[in-house]
């Protein structure tokens, strides 16, 4: 008898390695376009190339997108929330302002890149996954709810952090910019600190949600027979080259799309979508799940990661290189931030949400979209 759990745990772990092979598929990716397939990236890539170059990254990147998603489950599952969904957060995010620095550091100057990057970002986890994760939790639910406590937070810190950062630097002089980004960073880091003490520590009970009949919450996913580091070694191990992975396939867009008439701005929102596409996924199946909190903690934790962290990092890497960072937005996306931070007070103000709330987001995320075409 005694031998039938060890060979049970034996079986499970065979099972769980099986499901590395995107994990293998993207790292043999990563080695085709360093070595040999370096060339097939070089300006001009051929016409003909462009879009089978495209769908072969589109996929691996995807893919891994997928793996990601399932080891930030299990570690939900055994850390908890809001653990297991920080770490997904700060993950991503972590890699995003990578991305940045890399660009920054190895391109031309481009003063707008940071900022339209954040905007994109902050337009894609507030408007079109949270809506995305509402429709599909309110379909299979109905009415689904969420501590408002965790809400309160989040966006107070995101119209705070996105006011002064993308909202009021549009308006500082010229000769005042310095003294102004050097406030940012400071306050920055000094909030984003806070709330990482206050999510973890001090009121780790906002993040979490308690329901009426005292069930647990719902990850839809098994526990793993395998540790914490083992998951968080392999979600870090596949992130890794999905950096590299996208960045070749922006080089990719940036041939295709000019190809079909379509903006440079439509490169950065492709490469956005992949980038979040691991907690978009886990947003959605958190919702569909009837697991809202955990969806709320995965968009608007991303969100204000995304302002608190970028905007420092990109500010220390613009005062040591001399470059110029512009970010106070142009007038349509100010418009677009500002409705989008009304619409997040007024839909998350009771600790619900329904599919009229998950629509609206939507058309608000359609209506950024329609802007980069146009």
């Amino acid at each position: 008898m005694s031998d039938a759990p060890q060979s049970d745990l034996a079986s499970r772990r065979r099972r769980e390695l099986l499901r590395e092979w995107p994990l293998v598929l993207s790292y043999a990716s990563l080695l085709i376009t360093l070595t040999v397939g370096s060339s097939w990236f070089a300006d001009p890539i051929a016409p003909g190339a462009v879009w089978p170059l495209f769908g072969w990254l589109f996929t691996v990147i995807l893919l891994a997108a997928f793996a990601v998603v399932h080891h930030a489950e299990s570690l939900a599952v055994k850390l908890g929330e809001p653990f297991g969904t920080l770490i997904l957060t700060l993950s991503v995010i972590g890699l995003e302002v990578l991305m940045i620095a890399t660009i920054m550091v190895t391109k031309d100057e481009n003063p707008e890149m940071a900022r339209d990057t954040m905007m994109g970002v902050l337009m894609i986890v507030l408007n079109g996954l949270l809506g995305m994760a509402v429709i599909v939790g309110a379909f299979r639910h109905r009415l689904q709810t969420f501590n408002l406590k965790s809400s309160e937070t989040y966006i107070a810190g995101i119209i705070v952090l996105s006011g002064l950062g993308l909202i009021l630097s549009g308006f500082v002089p010229e000769g005042k910019l310095v003294l102004f980004e050097g406030f940012l960073v400071a306050v920055f880091i000094a909030v984003y600190a806070v709330f990482l003490r206050i999510q973890t520590v001090e009121h780790r009970g906002f993040f979490e949600y308690e329901r009426a009949d005292g069930s647990e919450e719902d990850h839809g996913h098994a526990d793993s027979p395998f540790g914490v580091a083992y998951h968080v070694v392999l979600l870090v191990l596949t992130l890794l080259p999905l950096v590299i992975l996208a960045k070749s396939l922006s080089v990719v867009l940036d041939v295709g799309l000019p190809a079909l008439g379509l903006p440079e701005a439509a490169v950065g929102l492709v490469v956005a979508i992949l980038i979040l596409a691991p907690e978009g996924l886990a947003a959605i199946v958190a919702a569909r799940n009837n697991n809202l909190q955990r969806a709320v903690n995965i968009c608007l934790g991303s969100a204000l990661a995304t302002i608190g962290l970028t905007i420092p990092v990109v500010l220390l890497i613009s005062f040591y290189l001399g470059q110029k960072i512009t970010l106070g937005l142009d007038s349509p996306e100010l418009v677009l931030l500002v409705i989008t931070l009304l619409l997040m007070v007024v839909n998350m103000s009771r600790g619900e949400s329904n599919v009229m709330k998950g629509v609206l987001h939507l058309a608000l995320f359609s209506g950024y979209v329609i802007f980069v075409f146009i």
